[in-house]
């Protein structure tokens, strides 16, 4: 670990690589989704639009208690590349399996790379980064993966449209290669280190979940339902509204996120992880209704900043609160077990959002105001935790 006594322990090379590193991954998968709702339909599937973030977060959550286990057995960087390595593959599958069948297969596999990646990463940045730091490393970390998230979908509704779906999907392999390359010459962080064997497959009750972090956890559960409507419901939505450019809400949207992840971090280590997630949940609710209430381009974009604002508050909080609560040594079981039910949140919410919308343009906004309703729930329950649980009372 990096001497906390250095005058900026943050900014080091590990640090920014990892970043870098993070940005092209979160690029790479990022750029296909404004695309896919329209390619799924010419392929006659327009019926399964909900699967096609369900499934991707299906394998995700499945693949966390793996990645978290092997994360603190074989190494962090290993499980990294592994994420990036599965899309760099994925983009040349794409044009290969164009049956709803193969399109609907590929996204299952696609997702064991989030599954991986970002579990190995959250672990990667608690090695290298004084404790007293977290929340603030996790907040730039955060905004650069909010980066690609930014970029992609703006970059990928461009190649497609000025080139081919094809083409899109070949550029998403290009941004994962680049991720791979970067990860090569990171230096592993984990101590005693074990070989990869066929018992680091084998999971106890135990190596799920782990119990210490599951407050955050459903905060974390509740407050992602949103986001899983957001990614199956804005493109359409977007298109209705007479957006060329699919991915401009959500390059919006994840520019407000950066913006506020300079100070967000800061603030959570200065002010307390519950108190600076509260005031997020509270955004990211007036933000949902927003976004439901929205009938012009304006409307979603003035939705989409709010929303931005709100998740970048909340998570880097989240994911700090995740590591206050965990143990040294189960580090990558803690992020897992986060990942796993945010994973969970995005996938009850897209087939929440698919079932629901079944492609009538005016269920769209009821939808958005019960995802309020449940981001509002996770307010309640993070209130009551606050002033009974964590003071001890219960």
């Amino acid at each position: 670990m990096i001497d906390s006594s250095s005058k900026d322990p943050i900014f080091n090379l590990p640090f920014a690589l990892l970043c870098l590193s993070s940005l092209l991954f979160s690029a790479s998968f990022n750029m296909l989704i404004p695309d896919l709702p329209a390619y799924l339909t010419k392929l006659g599937g327009a019926e399964y639009k909900g699967l096609i973030i369900a499934l991707f977060t299906l394998t995700a959550g499945i693949s966390r208690p793996f990645s978290g286990k092997l994360t603190d057995t074989i190494g962090r960087v290993p499980i990294m590349a592994v994420g990036s390595v599965v899309c760099f593959l994925c983009g040349f599958l794409y044009p290969i399996l164009t049956s709803v069948s193969g399109f609907l297969f590929l996204r299952l596999i696609h997702g064991f790379s989030t599954g991986f990646k970002p579990t190995a990463t959250s672990a990667y940045v608690a090695d290298i980064v004084p404790k007293e730091r977290w929340g603030e490393a996790l907040g730039i970390h955060g905004l650069c993966f909010s980066t690609g998230m930014a970029i992609g979908p703006a970059i990928g509704s461009y190649i497609s449209g000025t080139y081919s779906i094809n083409v899109l999907f070949y550029s998403s392999s290009l941004f994962a290669l680049m991720s791979i390359i970067i990860l090569m010459n990171m230096k592993e962080t984990l101590q005693n280190r074990k070989k990869l064997s066929f018992a680091a497959f084998k999971l106890s009750k135990r190596d799920i979940i782990d119990v210490k972090v599951l407050p955050a956890a459903i905060v974390t559960l509740l407050s992602y339902v949103g986001y899983g409507a957001i990614l199956t419901l804005i493109p359409d939505w977007g298109g209705h509204l007479g957006l060329v450019n699919k991915g401009i809400f959500f390059m919006i949207f994840t520019i407000s996120s950066l913006l506020i992840r300079f100070v967000a971090g800061k603030i959570s280590d200065k002010h307390g992880r519950l108190n600076v997630a509260i005031a997020g949940l509270v955004i990211l609710g007036v933000a949902l209704i927003a976004i439901g209430y929205s009938y012009s381009q304006l409307g979603l974009f003035i939705g989409a900043v709010i929303y931005g604002i709100g998740t970048g508050i909340l998570s880097p909080a989240l994911n700090a609160w995740t590591i206050d609560l965990s143990d040294p040594d189960h580090r990558g079981k803690a992020v897992a077990t986060m990942y796993i039910f945010l994973e969970a949140g995005i996938g009850l919410g897209a087939l929440f959002a698919g079932w629901f919308y079944q492609d009538v343009m005016s269920m769209v906004p009821p939808i958005f105001y019960a995802t309020a309703a449940i981001s509002f729930t996770a307010l309640i329950y993070m209130v009551y935790w606050k002033n009974s649980v964590a003071k001890g009372i219960v």
